[in-house]
């Protein structure tokens, strides 16, 4: 059956006629017609609700990722280490003594003692292991996620044994390691191609996020300046928890963010910060801990304060430089944007400050082309290693080229040429004096302590056995992972704005 309607007949018509009369007697009809304008209730409602599920899902992730970070530092979680490593210490002596390097050992030293004190070795071995093992399960089943070593008591012969059959693979399994290594091949390879257009896009999507940011007001910087620091402090314990080492986490967590606080609010104040929580640190070491602390507790925690809490915090201190500063050489470009965003402020609620969305300083364009040579700074180095790089970063510091193998001569000057382009286009913009000397050597500046940081955070990674100091972010680490060339940039550009810049305004 074909129901066919005339536009022309209007509402008036179709609400005479029978069909329409039978349908709208029609129970079935009624109820079905209430479904769909109710959902086309929902519809319509969820709207705004979508919008707001960007900060929710923001916040979300933060929260969740804090909370594991937290939970991974706890005492628990040095419990489970202690116990991990305590394990493996124990089964590597059992090991030994079960091995045929020992009965070798008897043997060139003909001790009639050896027997017997091996046998009290095992013994004691198997008994640690029972006391640890059954002191973990009374909690959770810890015991899955502690390293598991041989602790076998078969004789040399059959160990002997044992390793031959090991040693010769069948062709079945040859031929399926050979399949598997080709499609992981495979995979790599599809992986690696899809990866520059992701991380463009990722790049491309951050930038206008931190851009934001920058040019949100001092207090919205450096409240999310503080939440980064909290992440990346905890990424940083995490880290040196798994090195076997338990710093006092609460209180550099509390030193770090009190930093970026003080330089927002009493920048007078700031240079105090982490003398005041170092003497705090020593006095909760000497009455909270019930064993005498070492050097690399107190050390690490130390590290943690200034690498992380201290040194960062000068970007606030920038941050609120020049209240009242003179129009760039972008003003006349940048006046629409700006009133058009002045009025969106304008109509925000009356509770929130206006520091939140003003003032812009001299101190957030700075910090905007300082962060723009360092982040291009990167991507010119990696282009340029991999186009030029022929000399070792080894050949001339063999530290930093074990630190990071790849890293080229070559690579640094591209990102150092990059990062000084950058840095005069910035100082030409902002009305540097001297712009063209000042500029390219701010930018070379920027893009040496760029990679001092970068050299920096492998080092860590690389003693603490780690690829990434996280997983916040897929395929590219945690917050430390992505903001360590920033970090000691921060107290050179502090010194650069506030006095460099100013004395040689005063000299031209």
């Amino acid at each position: 059956m074909v129901f066919c309607f005339n536009p022309r007949s209007g509402p008036a018509a179709l609400s005479r006629s029978p069909l329409f009369r039978r349908l709208h007697h029609n129970p079935e009809y009624r109820s079905c017609k209430g479904r769909m304008s109710a959902q086309n209730f929902d519809e319509d409602k969820e709207e705004p609700f979508r919008k707001r599920d960007i900060g929710n899902i923001a916040l979300k992730t933060y929260v969740d990722y804090a909370s594991r970070l937290w939970k991974e530092t706890d005492p628990d979680a040095r419990r489970k280490i202690a116990e991990a490593r305590a394990v493996t210490a124990v089964q590597r002596v059992e090991h030994l003594m079960n091995g045929e390097e020992y009965f070798d050992l008897v043997q060139d030293h003909n001790n009639p003692n050896a027997t017997i004190a091996r046998e009290k070795m095992l013994e004691a071995c198997h008994m640690m292991l029972n006391t640890i093992q059954a002191g973990s399960k009374g909690t959770t089943d810890d015991t899955a996620t502690l390293p598991s070593i041989s602790t076998g008591t078969s004789t040399s012969s059959s160990a002997h044994v044992v390793e031959e059959a090991s040693s010769a693979p069948s062709e079945e399994s040859l031929s399926t390691a050979i399949a598997t290594n080709e499609s992981d091949d495979k995979k790599k390879a599809l992986k690696h191609r899809k990866k520059p257009r992701r991380s463009i896009l990722f790049g491309a999507v951050m930038g206008a996020i931190v851009a934001g940011w920058v040019f949100s007001g001092n207090y919205v910087f450096t409240g999310l300046f503080t939440l980064m620091t909290i992440l990346g402090q905890l990424e940083y314990y995490r880290m040196v928890m798994n090195a076997g080492i338990y710093p006092a986490r609460k209180i550099s967590v509390v030193g770090a963010a009190s930093m970026f606080i003080t330089a927002l609010l009493a920048p007078n104040l700031h240079q105090i910060c982490l003398p005041f929580f170092s003497i705090a640190t020593m006095i909760w070491f000497l009455t909270m801990r019930r064993q005498v602390s070492t050097i690399s507790e107190i050390a690490t925690t130390f590290t943690g304060m200034f690498y992380l809490g201290y040194i960062p915090s000068f970007w606030v201190r920038i941050r609120l430089i020049g209240g009242g500063q003179e129009p760039t050489r972008l003003a006349p470009i940048m006046r629409p944007i700006l009133e058009l965003l002045g009025k969106k402020a304008s109509h925000l609620p009356s509770f929130i400050p206006k520091s939140v969305h003003l003032p812009v300083t001299a101190g957030a364009v700075f910090i905007f082309w300082s962060w723009l040579s360092i982040a291009f700074s990167d991507v010119g180095a990696y282009f340029s290693g991999r186009r030029f790089g022929k000399t070792k970063l080894g050949q001339l510091a063999p530290a930093a080229g074990a630190t990071s193998p790849n890293k080229t001569v070559e690579g640094a000057i591209g990102g150092c040429v990059i990062s000084a382009f950058l840095a005069t286009v910035g100082a030409w913009v902002q009305k540097w004096p001297y712009w063209a000397i000042t500029g390219p050597i701010h930018g070379i500046c920027l893009g040496l302590l760029g990679l001092i940081g970068d050299l920096t955070a492998s080092m860590l990674k690389r003693d603490a056995g780690l690829k990434d100091f996280g997983d916040l972010i897929p395929e590219h680490g945690g917050i430390m992972d992505r903001v360590d060339s920033y970090v000691f940039t921060a107290p050179y550009s502090w010194l650069v704005l506030a006095y460099i810049l100013p004395a040689l305004k005063a000299i031209s």
